[in-house]
């Protein structure tokens, strides 16, 4: 059977079976990677669909699409924005545009008014968040799953659902990456997880 065949079909199938079959893929995913996502899956969807139509509502309006860098980035409902824009209105503009997104429940600008930045900057950004993410998987006292990275112009933005332990974990690690000129922490945290009781001596 020719798989390229498939591909038109299942455009048509229902949306509900289509969102069916997402879901379905992301347990599979979850499973398979060992420590759960401390969000849902609606609530992982949710994040998705903020960043998608942030995207697409921001870079599809071609009065500003050119005058802009901007990423979008949800955890848990708590929003990111961060980038460059070239005026005080439309980092307002950016904002209020976000703001109202179904389900963002809270928005952290960290826009600047600014030159937007070149394509080595980015790459530069781009690098650096690997390396922070390559670290935080390293390091044993936590899951790196559980922190959002995001690096803009050498600053290190982190996200999550973490305890105030992981957090502060998190942070250091990002702080000792080489080329972070600094870390802003934007976590949402969860309490610690009881202590477990000493085994029983016999």
């Amino acid at each position: 059977m020719n798989n390229k065949n498939l591909l038109p079909q299942f455009r048509h199938f229902p949306s509900m079976f289509r969102w069916i079959v997402v879901i379905a893929i992301l347990f599979f995913l979850a499973a398979c990677s060992g420590t759960p996502d401390r969000r849902d899956t609606k609530t992982y969807l949710k994040d998705k669909n903020i960043e998608s139509k942030a995207t697409n509502d921001l870079y599809g309006d071609t009065h500003i699409n050119k005058k802009i860098h901007v990423n979008v980035t949800s955890f848990n409902g708590v929003t990111l924005v961060s980038g460059e824009v070239l005026s005080e209105a439309l980092r307002q503009q950016v904002i209020e545009i976000v703001r109202n997104i179904p389900d963002v429940r809270r928005v952290h600008n960290e826009l600047v008014v600014a030159d937007l930045t070149n394509f080595e900057s980015r790459s530069r950004d781009s690098w650096l968040t690997s390396k922070v993410k390559s670290q935080l998987a390293n390091n044993k006292q936590l899951a790196a799953k559980h922190v959002k990275v995001v690096t803009e112009n050498e600053t290190v933005y982190l996200l999550g659902l973490v305890t105030e332990n992981e957090g502060q974990i998190a942070a250091d690690v990002a702080r000792n990456v080489t080329g972070v000129k600094s870390v802003i922490t934007l976590f949402e945290y969860i309490p610690e997880p009881p202590a477990t009781p000493a085994p029983a001596k016999s």
